[in-house]
C-alpha cells in the first residue's frame, strides 16, 4: 500500500515543544496546583512538580510549540527535490502559518500528514494548541466522525511496529537500524528548552527540527524500497 502512495502528496512535519513558561514559579497558583496532580504518577518518589517542569513540554496544557518544521517532495522529470521549511516565533502564528500553508496547499483529499510517534503526540498536540488559542481546526487535524481508514494521518512509528503495540521506537534509533545519517546533531528533545529559555538559539532548536523531517522522509523511502535523499536533493527555503 505504501507503493501507492504518491510522494509529493506527503506532507512531512516535526514539531519542538518547550514548558510554556520558564520556570514553575512563573505559573499562577491555580496551574501549579493542577500541574501538580497532571503529573503526579509520573513523577519519582520524592520529585517534586518544580522539579519536573522541565518536561512540562510534553504537554499540551502545559507546553508551546517554538518550532514547526515541514518538508514535502517535488518531482520535474527525473529531478527529484526534498523542500523544508520551517515556522517559528510566537505560537499563535507558528499554527495560524502552518494552518495557511495545509488550506492553501495541501488540502485535498490526497494529501496526507506524516511524522514520527506524530499519532501520539505531534498531531494531537497541534491540535490541541490551535484550540487553546481559537483557531478554527484545518481538515487533516479535525478526527472527530472520521472513521480509522479516513484519517489522512501517516506514521513512521505506526509502521515500524507491524501491529506490535508494545514499544516505542525512536527515530535515532529507526534510522541506524535502517542505515540512514542519523538526524540529530549537537543537541536533543530534553534540551530544546535550555536552548530555548537559557541560550536564546532558535536557529539551532530549527536546524535540529528541519533534522528530523529529513529523516522520517528518509525512512519512508527505506520502507518503499526506493533511494535515500542526498544533500544535493534537499532544498530549505
Amino acid at each position: 500500500m505504501l507503493e501507492k502512495i504518491r510522494l509529493e502528496n506527503v506532507l512531512f512535519l516535526d514539531i519542538e515543544t518547550v514548558p510554556e513558561q520558564e520556570n514553575f514559579e512563573s505559573l499562577d497558583e491555580e496551574t501549579q496546583k493542577l500541574y501538580d496532580l497532571k503529573t503526579q504518577y509520573q513523577r519519582k518518589d520524592g520529585e517534586t512538580p518544580e522539579e519536573f517542569y522541565e518536561r512540562a513540554g510534553i504537554w499540551a496544557e502545559f507546553g508551546k510549540i517554538v518550532c514547526l518544521s515541514v518538508g514535502y517532495f517535488t518531482f520535474k522529470g527525473d529531478i527529484r527535490h526534498f523542500r523544508v521549511t520551517s515556522f517559528h516565533g510566537e505560537e499563535p502564528k507558528i499554527l495560524k502559518d502552518f494552518n495557511n500553508l495545509i488550506n492553501n496547499h495541501f488540502s485535498k483529499p490526497q494529501y496526507i500528514l506524516c511524522g514520527h510517534n506524530a499519532k501520539e503526540f505531534d498531531f494531537p498536540f497541534m491540535a490541541r494548541r490551535m484550540i487553546i488559542h481559537g483557531i478554527a481546526l484545518p481538515n487533516k487535524l479535525n478526527l472527530f466522525g472520521k472513521k480509522p481508514w479516513e484519517v489522512p494521518h501517516l506514521d513512521t512509528m505506526e509502521l515500524w511496529k507491524f501491529g506490535d503495540y508494545k514499544s516505542f521506537t525512536s527515530l535515532k534509533l529507526l534510522t541506524k537500524i535502517l542505515g540512514i545519517p542519523s538526524p540529530k546533531g549537537d543537541i536533543d528533545g530534553s534540551q530544546v528548552a535550555h536552548v530555548y529559555y537559557v541560550e536564546k538559539d532558535i536557529d539551532r532548536i530549527v536546524t535540529y527540527c528541519e533534522k528530523d523531517v529529513i529523516a522520517v522522509a528518509q525512512v519512508l523511502l527505506r520502507f518503499r524500497q526506493e533511494d535515500l535523499l542526498i544533500d544535493e536533493e534537499i532544498i530549505h527555503v
